[in-house]
């Protein structure tokens, strides 16, 4: 048993008469402490549903992140002209609405807009599909890369993942006790701001309940992360809604620190107010290739609403009108099919590579 961890739980465990909030260094002690196993299992279940049910701060947030920094990967920097954008998406994937994030990073890559994506298997609590599976389904297995290879991946074709299991496996024991506890606990919020790139980045998070958005805000201030945008998207993720406005949070110039408030209105822009729900995983790559050769449907406007947005916010386009007219170019002139084909065919050059005899 760790005595530090204990002074720690204790203060997060001692409900709201006496419980007190963790510094930002004792927040990454005791993540620091749970990802190495320093903590007994009691310990470290105790400690994950009391957080929870006290809730995170962002000076906590931020000490979550401090201890991943620490201890996780990075795809180092890259020639770009732009930052990469890092999309934080929530590791339990979807279950009731049809995710279109793989043709946005699709998108922006073959623009010249860096991707950094970031997950793992099918995880609880939810235990959606995760981006993973889509990537798979599309010729494309991030999951037998080592890290070295994901990077020569990212500096051809300017996307990268990072893949939990394989390049950050220190996380494999926490997701047994978020299965066992039942409910996510702080660090599947932090996770989504987290930014596994060690070069400029623009921080992109979708968000559910409007106190995590402030929190982020707070996490990402302590950071010195300036660069971001909280998409309140559909199951939390960085997809836009088309049956309802889009709230985002853009941040403002680093000598103002402001935060702009967005609301986009779908039907002003033309799109119909309907999400595209989810069905099996072969009807949403089916859907998938539909899009990238070009053909209307619902999921093409959802991947418009998206990719214009992006494109728009990356700074690609000036305005939305002109950014969704660039985004239905590169979707009806086949461009992201030639980028999915590329980037198929570097991965499975590499990963035959990884599987050479010696």
């Amino acid at each position: 048993m760790s005595n530090i961890f204990r002074e720690l739980l204790q203060k997060v465990g001692s409900g709201n008469h006496t419980g007190e909030n963790l510094t930002r260094a004792q927040a990454a002690t005791a993540t620091k402490m749970m990802l190495l196993g320093e903590a007994t299992p009691a310990q470290i279940g105790a400690f994950l549903i009391a957080h929870r049910i006290k809730r995170p701060t962002g000076e906590e947030l931020a000490g979550m992140l401090d201890a991943y920094y620490e201890l996780g990967p990075k795809l180092q920097p890259i020639l770009s002209r732009r930052p990469a954008i890092a999309l934080g998406i929530p590791y339990d994937g979807r279950t009731r609405t049809a995710p279109i994030s793989p043709v946005t990073a699709l998108l922006l890559a073959a623009v010249g807009q860096p991707v950094v994506m970031h997950g793992g298997d099918r995880l609880p609590t939810k235990y959606g599909l995760p981006l993973i599976d889509i990537w798979q389904r599309l010729g494309v297995d991030w999951t037998v890369l080592p890290l070295a290879k994901t990077q020569q991946v990212f500096e051809q074709t300017g996307i990268g993942f990072i893949y939990l299991p394989q390049h950050f496996p220190l996380t494999n024991s926490i997701w047994e006790y978020r299965d066992q506890l039942g409910k996510r606990p702080p660090l599947a919020t932090m996770e989504l701001i987290w930014c596994p790139y060690a070069g400029d980045a623009h921080v992109i998070a979708g968000f559910v309940h409007p106190p995590t958005e402030g929190m982020f805000k707070i996490a990402l201030g302590l950071r010195g992360i300036t660069k971001f945008t909280l998409v309140k998207g559909l199951e939390g993720s960085c997809d836009l809604p088309r049956d309802r406005t889009a709230i985002i949070s853009l941040s403002s110039s680093v000598a103002s620190q402001e935060v702009e408030r967005l609301h986009l209105v779908p039907r002003d822009y033309g799109f119909t107010t309907k999400n595209v729900p989810l069905g099996t995983t072969e009807e949403l790559v089916a859907n998938i290739q539909k899009v990238l050769a070009g053909e209307p449907g619902e999921l093409m406007q959802t991947a418009l609403w998206n990719g214009g947005f992006y494109l728009w916010r990356s700074g690609i386009c000036p305005n939305m009108p002109e950014s969704l007219a660039k985004a239905e170019e590169l979707l009806t002139k086949g461009a992201i099919a030639a980028k999915l084909q590329e980037l198929s065919q570097i991965v499975n050059s590499l990963s035959a590579e990884v599987f050479q005899p010696v």
